[in-house]
């Protein structure tokens, strides 16, 4: 076999290698990158196919020939390998199509040249008969647009080889075995092409892509070079703290990290990747049929493990990776260690379950208690206003301190009623059943019933209320709210003064009014009045007006449940005037004069002078 021969059937070899190359790649098809591989693979071999007829050419005819068939590869492939390198490298996502365009101008110019170069001789100028060799049968002159091309080959393998030396330093190892795979590919042909411009007359660069195809077949083989791109594997460990599952198209598991080999240590079992996940993941079918369903978009879930008799908790979630445009390159899976959270959790669950039986143990506390200290009171009270008629009959010389006495324990007992009144509506324990009630009436039973206090101090007591104005109210709560504003008023007003119940109709609200012409509220007593929560500083504060405050605050709260509001006007030294609205209507025409305190029609008196 001579020289021409064993060349020949070596570049028949080197066509067969790129094209198995290109059916390797075609099986991954539906990837842009092994796309550009076929391309890559198919282009170098009509040049490797070419350059065979051409060493085996007899005359000139056959030798243009063979140029012609070299040429459907010679101008693409260098540009082609290029693109392979911005999808690779995932450069100019948004710009990639204009690129392209741009990329291949000159290969298709030289193209057409070298289709039409007998006209021009822009790529050959002339084919000279080789006297002295064989091989090549023709010496070729070459053109301008044949330095042209060859320039622009070396440029674009160039910016290829730029492109991918920044990301080999970033990129993981199986990544960085990827880009060397590529750039031997390159290399290859691009070092044995500078053998012909040192004056070598045999054009060696198609065999450099026979090594080029060993390459990739390598790389296809042991380093899953078209499996998965350097972008996905990227975004599966930026976040590296979370256990990290990537799977390619073909839910085979191509790499995971240490983290998720601490959530699933049967991934370290396994010797050799990519591994099919039903094969390593078979001791977990909820995961794998949670894999399995995932469609679109990202898909979160629980994951429970018992890992050295400690319970671990995971929230999982699956992300579909696609490639630069929209094709399906694999699945990210990954786990985020919530086991801190989950105890925290049952911790808090468990003080909330002790807080509950605490406030439970409260609450029956404080009703036993208040219930026990109310009928004791209840009782001393009954006392003291028997002992204090008997002896202020008797005209005894401590009454006035026996009437002190029956004051101040009238006082605790109201408090201690009023206490319990709004611990049950702060629990939701008071009913709330509005009826229609004549207010005239159910002020005057008021009245009566403060009547006798108001008498020890000779207050007169006014009522100035339609007969004909009816309220919406729930009555014990009403009765309640009004036997505490005008305890208030008798407390706070002197020896001989006025009390006087009003209302006036307003719209659907009936307004309500306590008057008297008391000492009135002080700047700080009445903040304090106004707020509406913290009534028990009032009540720690140990001045004499902590129960009134207690009063006015569960005041306040009966109205608010009414749908009403409570507001009071006050000046020192001449008189307060508590104000509350309620739900009502009536046919009256005309109100109490909030002018005066003069008695008119509708008019009552109670208590004594």
């Amino acid at each position: 076999m001579d020289t021409r021969q064993w060349m020949s059937v070596t570049l028949f070899l080197a066509t067969a290698i790129m094209l198995f190359v290109s059916f390797l790649s075609y099986r991954k098809r539906h990837l842009p990158v092994a796309k550009t591989m076929i391309l890559i693979m198919l282009s170098a071999a009509f040049y490797a196919l070419g350059y065979a007829f051409e060493v085996l050419s007899r005359n000139l005819d056959e030798m243009k020939l063979s140029l012609q068939i070299e040429y459907i590869g010679i101008p693409f492939v260098s540009t082609l390998w290029l693109l392979l390198a911005i999808q690779f490298t995932g450069t100019a996502v948004r710009y990639r199509r204009r690129l392209v365009l741009l990329l291949f101008i000159v290969p298709v110019i030289v193209f057409f040249l070298h289709l039409t170069n007998d006209w021009h001789h822009l790529i050959y100028e002339q084919y000279i008969l080789n006297t002295d060799s064989a091989i090549p049968l023709y010496t070729t002159i070459k053109g301008p647009w044949y330095e042209v091309h060859t320039l622009y080959n070396y440029s674009v393998l160039l910016c290829g080889i730029l492109l991918f030396i920044p990301m080999y330093w970033r990129a993981l190892p199986i990544v960085r075995k990827q880009i060397v795979v590529l750039l031997l590919g390159a290399a290859a042909p691009m070092f044995l092409n500078t053998f012909f411009w040192t004056g070598l007359s045999v054009d060696l660069t198609p065999f450099g892509f026979a090594v080029s195809g060993i390459a990739y077949v390598w790389g296809i083989l042991r380093f899953n070079l078209l499996r998965l791109t350097p972008l996905a594997l990227a975004k599966v460990f930026e976040t590296i703290r979370d256990g990290v599952v990537l799977l390619d198209y073909e839910d085979q598991i191509v790499s995971y990290n240490r983290a998720a080999e601490e959530v699933l240590p049967e991934l370290g079992l396994t010797k050799r990747y990519p591994a099919d996940m039903e094969k390593v993941l078979t001791a977990n079918p909820e995961l794998l049929e949670r894999i399995r369903a995932a469609s679109g978009g990202e898909e979160r879930f629980p994951f429970h493990r018992v890992h050295a008799n400690r319970n671990k908790y995971y929230n999982c979630s699956i992300s579909l990776v696609y490639d630069s445009g929209n094709i399906l390159i694999g699945r990210i899976l990954m786990f985020n260690d919530i086991t801190e959270l989950k105890e925290s959790e049952a911790r808090l669950r468990e003080n909330a379950r002790q807080l509950s039986e605490l406030n439970a143990f409260k609450d029956k506390l404080f009703t036993v208690v208040a219930h026990d200290i109310r009928d004791p009171i209840a009782l001393l009270v009954s006392l003291t206003e028997l002992l204090g008629d008997e002896w202020t009959a008797a005209d005894f010389e401590h009454a006035e301190l026996v009437r002190e006495l029956k004051g101040q324990v009238q006082s605790t007992f109201n408090l201690v009623d009023n206490l319990l009144d709004w611990y049950r509506s702060q629990k939701g324990k008071v009913v709330f059943r509005p009826l229609g009630w004549n207010l005239q009436q159910v002020v005057r039973q008021a009245l009566l019933l403060s009547g006798a206090k108001a008498g020890m101090k000779q207050i007169r007591m006014l009522e100035n209320i339609d007969e004909k104005l009816t309220v919406r109210a729930d009555k014990e709560m009403l009765d309640l709210i009004l036997r505490n504003l005008l305890s208030n008023a008798i407390k706070f007003t002197g020896i001989g003064g006025v009390i006087e119940v009003g209302a006036a109709l307003e719209g659907d609200m009936i307004v309500v009014s306590v008057r008297d012409n008391g000492a009135g509220i002080d700047d700080e007593t009445s903040e304090l009045l106004r707020l509406e929560e913290p009534f028990l500083k009032g009540l720690v504060s140990g001045d004499d007006s902590g129960d009134t405050r207690f009063g006015i605050a569960l005041t306040r709260e009966f109205v608010r449940i009414h749908g009403g509001s409570l507001w009071f006007e006050s000046e020192p030294g001449i008189g307060t005037t508590f104000s509350f609205t309620l739900f009502g209507s009536a046919g009256i025409r005309e109100t109490f004069d909030n002018g005066g305190w003069e008695e008119d029609a509708n008019e009552s008196y109670f208590g004594g002078r």
